[in-house]
């Protein structure tokens, strides 16, 4: 696991767009998504786990609460894996992690709770593609006729229709990527998908370590939270832009007008 350390906001762009260079369309893409953390003592562990991580059974009866209880609120959503991501997005214990393809959401994420800025941030870097030999071959064989590196709802439904039917295409815990429906802004806003693991008791992190996924961690100390988040608001990345609605906005007008730069940068001098 690779462990990049940034100083400033110019390191953290090299940090991220470094390598991403296609020379076989002459372009800049890659595989890569990203999740920011506030904490970089942090592991990649869903809110399933620490939830509920005495009794991971309890899985199947959260969700089957969520439907029962939330069935009218969720009249417009068909499908085990289009209610998944809206489950996470309102709080529910899930074995789901976000992620993005944007690295600078990822900063944002990384920086945004100023009650964590004694702590340094992270943001997790993964290639997508590295995961796919792990694959059960029918998973895989999908990817490949649809020519693509992350699953659609639609390929999942078809032939995973459950945590059950996934679990039981390989005896090998597996990740896969997908990306949700864009039926609620905020998703579509944060350029979002999710990895989910095929075993409730795997973590990403685990399967990362145990077959050696290349990964990278872009720490951002403590010291230049502040200055990060300060300049990703110049470029309209914020809790305005994040979190569609009055709750963002006034998220992101508390933290602007807030005292942070005498308590985190009075000891700086800027010429």
């Amino acid at each position: 696991m690779q462990e990049i350390v940034v100083r400033d906001w110019d390191e953290l762009q090299k940090a991220v767009f470094d390598d991403v260079w296609d020379e076989k369309i002459q372009r800049y893409r890659d595989n890569r998504i990203y999740r920011g953390m506030s904490d970089s003592a942090w592991g990649l562990e869903p809110t399933l786990n620490r939830v509920c991580g005495h009794n991971l059974a309890l899985e199947s009866q959260v969700f089957r609460s969520f439907r029962k209880y939330g069935y009218a609120e969720l009249a417009g959503y068909s499908g085990f894996w289009q209610l998944l991501p809206v489950a996470q997005h309102h709080g529910l214990p899930t074995r789901l992690l976000d992620w993005t393809y944007s690295p600078l959401v990822a900063a944002h994420f990384a920086t945004e709770d100023t009650s964590l800025y004694d702590r340094d941030g992270v943001i997790w870097c993964l290639d997508v593609t590295d995961f796919h030999p792990f694959l059960p071959e029918m998973l895989a064989d999908k990817l490949r006729r649809s020519d693509s590196n992350i699953f659609t709802i639609g390929m999942l439904e078809k032939r995973v229709p459950s945590f059950e039917a996934m679990r039981e295409l390989s005896p090998s815990p597996y990740a896969i990527f997908f990306e949700p429906s864009s039926l609620i802004d905020r998703i579509a806003n944060q350029y979002a998908l999710f990895s989910v693991v095929s075993d409730p008791a795997v973590t990403l992190e685990t399967i990362i370590q145990e077959r050696n996924i290349p990964c990278r961690r872009i720490i951002i100390p403590r010291e230049v939270k502040l200055e990060i988040r300060d300049k990703l608001d110049y470029i309209n990345i914020s809790e305005r832009m994040i979190y569609p609605g009055l709750d963002g906005v006034c998220r992101w007008i508390t933290r602007r007008y807030s005292a942070l730069g005498p308590i985190y940068n009075g000891h700086k001098n800027r010429d």
